[in-house]
């Protein structure tokens, strides 16, 4: 989504936020919302309430709600993937692969033995 939000928009992005550059990412408060995430799957409630704080006082209220559902809803999507095994489509690997590759996200996989791209495994029933 904030891939397609950002080329319409003719905006960029640095991903690179994500796995601890420094910066906004190019995104409106992007340090803040990732430490959000962050604090909130960790386990430092004091930190989390901080980083709340924070929010509320240079974004809004509304901005916290948001940014709380959307990081709730992200954490319970991924859940239920991964525990039922649902494979990513090809058409959605095939437009990620640059993300998955830029974050690092193939060698969750490869560390578990596994193929990172789901277009190349065998063991998938395609419709």
């Amino acid at each position: 989504m904030l891939r397609e939000s950002s080329n319409a928009k003719g905006e960029g992005y640095d991903l690179n936020l994500l796995t601890g550059a420094e910066g906004d990412g190019n995104i409106p408060h992007g340090a803040l919302l990732v430490s959000f995430a962050d604090a909130v799957l960790g386990s430092d409630d004091r930190q989390l309430a901080e980083i709340r704080t924070a929010i509320r006082s240079r974004m809004g209220d509304a901005a916290l709600v948001d940014a709380a559902a959307i990081v709730a809803t992200f954490n319970a999507i991924d859940r239920v993937a991964d525990s039922t095994g649902i494979p990513i489509e090809d058409n959605k690997a095939e437009a990620t692969a640059d993300i998955r590759a830029a974050l690092g996200i193939n060698q969750f996989a490869q560390a578990r033995g596994e193929i990172a791209d789901p277009r190349e495994r065998t063991d998938i029933v395609r419709a």
